[in-house]
Order: C-alpha cells, then sequence, then structure tokens
C-alpha cells in the first residue's frame, strides 16, 4: 500500500506553555493530517531526554518523557486548579523550546497534582513492570542531585546491592510514588492520543535508538546486558567512524551490548524492549539498524571515534527471536551510512523496509539513490532531523549538485522543498514521508546537528501553520501520486 506521512516530533507542536505537549495540538494535528490524506505521524523517541535534551540519549527504554503531559488535561480531571495549568510561563521566542524553564514549571505543577491525586497505582504497576525500577532510578537521580549514576557517592546503591536498595526504597518512597504517578499521567494521555488517531486513520510511527544511554536506568538495573568492568564502568562504546558529517567520526559514548550474554539469555531484554516499543507506536524505526550486522566499537575513555574497530553484530538470530516472540512490532531499518552487503543481506532477510533520504540522492550522474533508482519496500524522506531543511540544504549547494537537482526535477530556486517533497511522493517507495519543516518550505528550522551538543531540539511549529489551504494542497498531492488515505 501506497502512503504518505509527516515527520514532527511532540516537543514541536505549538502547545501552551513552551513546548508540544500530548494535548490539543496534537489531536489538531492528527485532524490536519487526515484532512491531508496523510497516513502516518512519525515522531522521534519519546523517553525522558537527559544531557543536551536529546531524545536518543534516553534515561529508559521503556519510561515516556514528563515534558509531553499536557497540563491543561490535568485541570479538566480536577488534579488542578484553571489558574494553576495557566500559570505555565510563555516563551519569549515561541520558535524554540526553552527546556529548563519549561522543566521547572511542569514538575511544580506535576507535584500539585500527585499531592491531590487519591486513586492507585497498583495497577499501572503490575500493567508495567519496568515503572519501579525507573521509579527508583530517577528518584535516586534526584536525591544525588542529579549526578550519573555511575558518580553516586554511595556505592552500594550504586551497585545495586539487595539491602542498599531496601533502605533507599523506603527512605525515597514518597519520591518513587511520584514517579510512578508521572508515568501513569505519561501512559494515559498517550495512549488516549494513539487511540484518536487510528479512529482517524493514522498511524503511530515511533523511533527506537539502538543503544542505551550510559545514565539510564537500562544500565544500571541491567548491567550484564552491556560491556561494562567489575566496577560497572564501560569498557568500550559506540560511535561511527569519520564520515560525511564528521572527520573525526562521532563519539555517541553509550555502553555497547554484550551481545553473547544476551544471546545466552535469548534476548529476554531485547524482546521486552520490542514489546512496549510495539504498545506505544503501530511501526517503529530502529535507528542505526547497521550496528546488529557490524558494530563499531571504541575503546572507552578514547577523545574521538578515530580509535574505534569494527566488530560482527547479532544478526539474523536476534531478529529471529523478536519476530517469534514480539510479532506484532512492526519494523522499518534505519540502515543509513555506511551500507554494505552484510547490512543489505540482514535487511532483506528481515524482509523489513529500508530508508532512502532525497538530499543525499543528487550527487553524481548516475547516483544509487536517485528516485529512479529505489525501490518499492522502503521509507523515502526528503531529510530526516539530522539533516538540515531542503531550504537550508539547498542554500549550501555546491554549483554542481544544484544544477543536477535542477535537472531531475524541473524546478525553479524559490519552489525547492515543494518540489522535493513532489518528489518523494512520487517516487516508487511504498512509504514517503516530509518533516513537517520542508511541507512549510522553512529555512532556520533544523532540528539536529550530529556530533554536536546544545542548539539541537529546540525548534517549535508556530499556531496557524497547518491552514486548510494547506491541507487540501497535500490531499491533492496524495491523490495525485497514489497515497490518498479515504478517511
Amino acid at each position: 500500500m501506497r502512503q504518505g506521512g509527516v515527520l514532527l516530533h511532540i516537543t514541536s507542536l505549538p502547545s501552551r506553555g513552551g513546548i508540544g505537549t500530548l494535548g490539543a495540538e496534537a489531536y489538531a494535528f492528527v485532524d490536519f493530517l487526515r484532512k491531508s490524506g496523510m497516513r502516518i505521524w512519525q515522531v522521534l523517541p519519546v523517553g525522558p531526554t537527559g544531557y543536551g535534551e536529546s531524545p536518543y540519549q534516553s534515561a529508559s527504554s521503556f519510561a515516556g518523557n514528563p515534558l509531553l503531559i499536557d497540563i491543561p488535561s490535568l485541570a479538566e480531571e480536577g488534579l488542578l486548579a484553571p489558574e494553576e495549568a495557566a500559570s505555565m510561563p510563555q516563551p519569549e521566542n515561541p520558535e524554540r523550546v526553552d527546556f529548563d524553564v519549561v522543566r521547572s514549571a511542569k514538575d511544580a505543577l506535576l507535584r500539585k497534582a500527585f499531592s491531590r491525586f487519591s486513586g492507585s497505582l497498583d495497577a499501572f504497576r503490575k500493567e508495567n513492570p519496568w515503572v519501579e525500577d525507573y521509579a527508583m532510578f530517577a528518584a535516586l537521580k534526584r536525591h544525588f542531585h542529579g549526578v550519573s549514576w555511575m558518580a553516586w557517592p554511595d556505592e552500594s546503591v550504586r551497585m545495586r546491592d539487595g539491602a542498599a536498595l531496601a533502605r533507599y526504597g523506603a527512605l525515597l518512597r514518597q519520591e518513587i510514588e511520584y514517579e510512578i504517578f508521572v508515568q501513569m499521567l505519561f501512559r494515559r494521555q498517550w495512549t488516549a492520543l494513539k487511540k484518536y488517531a487510528n479512529e482517524q486513520g493514522i498511524r503511530i510511527f515511533g523511533d527506537m535508538p539502538i543503544y542505551s544511554a550510559e545514565d539510564s536506568c537500562d544500565v544500571w538495573t541491567h548491567p550484564d546486558c552491556f560491556q561494562l568492568d567489575a566496577r560497572l564502568h564501560p569498557v568500550r562504546v559506540a560511535g561511527v567512524p569519520p564520515d560525511y558529517f564528521s572527520e573525526d567520526g562521532q563519539l555517541w559514548g553509550n555502553p555497547l551490548y554484550d551481545w553473547k550474554t544476551l544471546k545466552a539469555r535469548k534476548y529476554d531484554w531485547w524482546v521486552e524492549r520490542m514489546r512496549a516499543m510495539a504498545e506505544l507506536f503501530d511501526m517503529v524505526r530502529i535507528d542505526h539498524f547497521i550496528g546488529f550486522a557490524h558494530y563499531y566499537s571504541i575503546p572507552a575513555g578514547a577523545p574521538n571515534a578515530r580509535e574505534g574497530c569494527w566488530m560482527r553484530g547479532p544478526g539474523k538470530a536476534l531478529f529471529r527471536v523478536l519476530r517469534e516472540k514480539a510479532p506484532q512490532a512492526r519494523i522499518v531499518a534505519e540502515d543509513l551510512g555506511c551500507l554494505t552487503g552484510t547490512v543489505i543481506r540482514l535487511r532483506n532477510a528481515c524482509g523489513y523496509p529500508g530508508m532512502k533520504v532525497l538530499e543525499f540522492c543528487f550527487g553524481g550522474k548516475d547516483n544509487p539513490l536517485s528516485p529512479k533508482n529505489m525501490r518499492r519496500n522502503c521509507v523515502v524522506y526528503t531529510g530526516t532531523h539530522d539533516n538540515d531543511t531542503v531550504v537550508g540544504w539547498w542554500r549550501e549547494l555546491d554549483e554542481n549538485t544544484r544544477a543536477n537537482v535542477q535537472r531531475i526535477l524541473h524546478v525553479a530556486e524559490d519552489g525547492i522543498a515543494q518540489a522535493m517533497v513532489r518528489a518523494a511522493f512520487s517516487s516508487p517507495a511504498d512509504t514517503a514521508i516530509a518533516p513537517m519543516q520542508d511541507i512549510l518550505s522553512l529555512d532556520d528550522a533544523r532540528m539536529n546537528v550530529p556530533g554536536t551538543i546544545g542548539g539541537n531540539w529546540l525548534w517549535r511549529m508556530q499556531p496557524g501553520a497547518c491552514t486548510e489551504e494547506l491541507a487540501k494542497r497535500l490531499r491533492k498531492m496524495n491523490h495525485e501520486t497514489g497515497r490518498e488515505a479515504l478517511v
């Protein structure tokens, strides 16, 4: 089935309070997608963010980001007074998220809501067995003033000594209950939004980082799944070698998996993770799929990624187990980058759609990534969260590539974004997706610059951007390219 969609992270919605949420603007965006003839809403990872606010460096593979919780909805439930819900600060620059301001204000209001909550969290605990560990982790992080768990001053709880866990569990019980309450709110609001989207014919397409963050509940609670030393510090860490984006490569710093141990455990942690993703999303993109064929291993403490080496990944063995134990997961493989024969064979053996990005498709006279050479079983994008917007990309192109784009797309300079979106949707690919920034023909609206910290993940869409006129134009394009959703 040919289908089209839009990439827009929740934080980029124009909700009141300085950040996009799971509230009214999210429902309005679903309505816009339906009117546009789209079938898919793609979002970035929705877990709690850590250093640098990257959704790809989350404190948990299972928890939700409290910043996405809609505050006005809590007033409707009677957990906050209307004037309290309206007290969220409005940003000086509505096109950017001020994470520090939002986090402080939202935490204060969520704590007020918790103080008035009279229900039980037992059912949520039972349905989400991961939440007690996560709540303990989050409470301990706050208790130790936010430092990484690898630097917690009490070595006994850092090493998960049973007596220490019991002692802190009693000491921090109220804080643990608060964290569970917050996760319950997130899951309740997320489930309601997903249900509404599905009823409107829209599937939620999520994103799952391949690696867990070093400072995460995942690594703290499952150290045997990672390449750690006896004191639970990483031995080797993840990244990618020097490439188009960076001459030093990218040193991500995530602890690498101990695939031998995971295989002996029949990949149980990965099975639970994939089941959790299938509950949250109708489709899920696994970031850096290449790492399952072969992964780049860098010595912990290295100054950059130049010292790394390639190691063999788990390959088909992992995905045979996932297909058996988590058959409901609908997986898309993010196979961008060093696409070797091993990676291609693994992706094809799994049957997963891969990815193509049009911004990479116009270099050279006979680029194998050119739109005319695309296969059907893939998802084509104008660009992703890691690329500049089409307008920004176009501005920086060399003359030869620019001429090649104009020759292939037959486009004038002032219509490049719309031409690229149409090229993606006209391609043979079964699924075509455009970031909202490209649909709006925006320039200074990039979401992320890979390998940098600070200044990323900030962009927000302006109120009123999703007009009826735009929806009609997109529906017409979807109809003409055979992707229109008849809802």
